[in-house]
C-alpha cells in the first residue's frame, strides 16, 4: 500500500476520533509519522511504550484519601486531561504483555485512566510490530484488536531515499478542516445498516485464533465504518483510502464484500429525494429499497426540520404501495422523531394500515 495512502488514513481516522493501529516492522518510521502529524497539529503527544508499563499505569494506582480509595492517573494522563487535547500513542503494542494489553482496554475506546475521563479532543494512536518481530512479542488479544483500526505501514525504498535526501511528507489534515456532518453520518450509518440486513452472518465473527494484525466485523467495529464512511465523504477521500479504512475496522473479507455491494448500489442523494418527494421511484432490489427509504429517513431524522420530516412522510407513504414491510421500519423511525411544530400529514391517512401493523396507532 502507498506511504500516503496509510498517512491520509491515519489523518482521517484520527480525526474522526476512531483509535488507529499502525503495523510495520521495527525502524520503519511509524513514530515518526505520528509524532509529525502531532506537530502537524500543534497537538501535544504522549508517548506510552507498553513493554516498560504495569497494569496500573493503565487502570490507576489505588491511593487513599478521606476514607475512600480511588484510582489515580499516571502523569502522562493528566498532562493530556489538562490540556483538552492531543495524541495518546500507545507504543509496541505486541510488547505488551496480556495483563497490561488488558488494562488498556478501556483506555482505548473510552479514554478513561484511573478515575480520569480523558476530554473528547484526545484521540488514541498506536504502533506495533508483528508478534515474531518484536522483542518477547506477544500476540494482541482479540477485545483489544477489535478496538482498533488496523492500518499496515509500507516501507518504499524510493520513498526512504527520497525521505532522507529533501524530508519526509507529513500526514495529510483534510479530516480536520473538513469535518463529517449530520447528514453525512446519518446516510452512511443508513448505508451499513443496510448492508448488515443483506448479509446479518458478517455482523459478528470472532476470530479463531489470535487476531494480530487485522480487524473483525463486530458491532462495534461496523460502528468504525459508518463513522469512517461518512469522514471519507465529508474529506473527498479516495476509494484506496475508504478501502483501507474499511479493512482496517472488519477484516479483509467483510471489506471487499460492503466494499462491492457499495459500488453496485448506486443510490440517489437522500437530499434530493427529499427536496422533490413526488419524484421519488423505491428500487426495485431488495437491499436497494432498503438502503434508499434508510438513508432517507435518517437525513429527515438527522435536520431535525418540519419540512423535511413531512417530506420523509411522503417518500414512506409512495414506497408502502410497493414494499410495505420496509415503509413499516421507515415509518417507525419517522414517528418517533417528530420534530417541534410539525404536524401531522394528511399523508399520514394513506398509511394507517402501515402504522396499525408498526404498532404505531391502535
Amino acid at each position: 500500500m502507498d506511504t500516503n495512502v496509510v498517512l491520509e488514513a491515519l489523518s482521517v481516522a484520527v480525526s474522526a476520533g476512531v483509535p488507529t493501529l499502525l503495523w510495520g516492522s521495527p525502524g520503519t518510521g511509524k513514530t515518526s509519522a505520528v509524532k509529525a502529524l502531532a506537530e502537524s497539529l500543534n497537538w501535544p503527544v504522549e508517548v506510552v511504550i507498553g513493554s516498560i508499563r504495569e497494569p496500573s499505569d493503565f487502570a490507576g494506582l489505588p491511593v487513599v484519601a478521606d476514607g475512600t480509595v480511588r484510582l489515580a492517573p499516571p502523569a502522562w494522563a493528566q498532562r493530556l486531561s489538562s490540556a483538552g487535547h492531543g495524541l495518546l500513542f500507545l507504543d509496541e503494542l505486541t510488547t505488551a504483555p496480556p495483563a497490561v494489553q488488558a488494562a488498556m482496554l478501556r483506555v482505548v475506546l473510552e479514554r478513561v485512566v484511573g478515575d480520569v475521563q480523558l476530554p473528547e479532543g484526545v484521540r488514541v494512536v498506536a504502533a506495533a510490530n508483528s508478534p515474531e518481530d518484536a522483542a518477547d512479542g506477544w500476540e494482541l488479544a482479540p477485545p483489544l484488536a477489535n478496538r482498533l483500526v488496523h492500518l499496515t505501514w509500507p516501507v518504499n525504498a524510493e520513498r526512504i531515499a527520497r525521505g532522507l535526501a529533501v524530508g519526509f511528507p507529513r500526514p495529510a489534515l483534510a479530516g480536520f478542516q473538513r469535518r463529517a456532518d449530520a447528514r453525512q453520518n446519518a446516510v452512511a450509518r443508513a448505508t451499513v445498516s443496510a448492508f448488515l440486513q443483506v448479509r446479518p452472518a458478517l455482523v459478528l465473527q470472532m476470530p479463531k485464533g489470535p487476531a494480530s494484525g487485522q480487524g473483525w466485523p463486530s458491532p462495534r467495529t461496523w460502528e468504525f465504518t459508518a463513522t469512517l464512511l461518512a469522514a471519507c465523504e465529508a474529506t473527498e477521500a479516495g476509494p484506496d483510502v475508504r478501502a483501507a479504512l474499511i479493512t482496517g475496522a472488519v477484516g479483509e473479507g467483510a471489506a471487499l464484500e460492503f466494499l462491492s455491494w457499495l459500488e453496485n448500489l448506486d443510490l440517489p442523494d437522500p437530499v434530493r429525494v427529499l427536496a422533490d418527494p413526488d419524484a421519488f421511484e423505491l428500487p426495485r432490489r431488495s437491499d436497494r429499497a432498503f438502503a434508499m427509504l434508510t438513508s432517507v429517513t435518517a437525513v429527515a431524522v438527522a435536520a431535525d426540520d418540519r419540512t423535511l420530516w413531512e417530506a420523509g412522510w411522503k417518500v414512506v407513504a409512495k414506497a408502502a404501495q410497493v414494499a410495505p414491510d420496509i415503509a413499516t421500519l421507515a415509518a417507525r423511525t419517522l414517528a418517533s422523531h417528530r420534530p417541534a411544530g410539525a404536524y401531522i400529514p394528511a399523508t399520514l391517512l394513506e398509511l394507517t394500515p402501515i402504522l396499525r401493523a408498526a404498532g404505531l396507532i391502535q
